[in-house]
């Protein structure tokens, strides 16, 4: 008879994932996962049917994480300035303060493992950012650009002003508000 599965087990999987990924590459070995998260590596394969299977579902987790942090409280009766400033701040804090599961998730990113299903569904929870933007951009210089340039583009000012934020956490605040006017000018 098969164990009945444990939300706290899965739970230190993933951080245990999380971790040992951010530190050793997608190549480390489940062993050295599960010991990470106080489970045999047979318990591993009951919560994940294989290492491609963590990954996925990790990536996600992730990006669902990641898109509640950033949308989380959005104030819907503000001008979409403030709805973008709110979730620009949102998104830099949480990729600052969780700099294990933001170098996951880009390694995640571009891993083949993660399947078209995982991917459409990462992208899925990501709607509402996506959704801001399209409505940012729409009388700004950017309107007719591809929706996908606009995100790398934003992605990239991102990851610049994530990695000052971390080097530089006395004036994180100022290196967001800089990066973010610099991205509404850009779009809007």
């Amino acid at each position: 008879m098969a164990r009945p599965r444990s939300d706290e087990k899965r739970g230190a999987i993933m951080s245990a994932a999380t971790r040992v990924f951010a530190s050793q590459g997608l190549g480390a070995a489940t062993a050295t996962i599960a010991k990470a998260a106080g489970v045999s590596n047979g318990s591993l394969f009951t919560y994940f049917e294989t290492k491609a299977d963590l990954l996925n579902q990790l990536y996600v987790e992730l990006k669902t994480e990641m898109a509640a942090a950033a949308l989380g409280g959005i104030p819907a009766e503000s001008d979409i300035r403030e709805q973008m400033l709110h979730m620009w701040s949102h998104w830099s804090r949480w990729a600052a303060s969780c700099p294990e599961k933001r170098r996951t998730l880009a390694l995640l990113g571009v891993s083949d493992d993660i399947t078209p299903q995982s991917r459409e569904a990462g992208h899925a929870t990501m709607a509402g950012v996506a959704g801001l933007l399209e409505r940012s951009r729409e009388h700004g210089p950017m309107r007719d650009a591809p929706l996908g340039l606009v995100v790398a583009l934003m992605n990239a000012l991102a990851d610049a002003t994530i990695d000052f934020m971390i080097h530089d956490p006395v004036n994180a605040d100022s290196h967001g508000a800089a990066a973010f006017d610099a991205l509404w000018r850009m779009i809007a």
